[in-house]
């Protein structure tokens, strides 16, 4: 979980850097999630969990080749 500021101080220079590994980390996965949402098959299954697993993996090797 990235630091959040208090009122009364200043973040420090280790928690800054704390937060600026976190939302590296952080962005990449947000992408993914947004890349996978915009396929239909997401809105409309109807097919076990483990199913979609296998799906979700195929549709972001499939992106990831773009």
């Amino acid at each position: 979980m990235p630091v959040k500021k208090r009122r009364d101080r200043e973040l420090t220079v280790k928690e800054k850097a704390v937060n600026r590994a976190h939302a590296r980390l952080r962005s990449p996965v947000e992408r993914a999630f947004a890349r996978l949402k915009a396929w239909r098959i997401f809105r409309r299954a109807r097919v076990s969990p483990n199913k979609l697993t296998s799906i979700a993996k195929a549709i972001l090797t499939l992106e990831r080749q773009r």
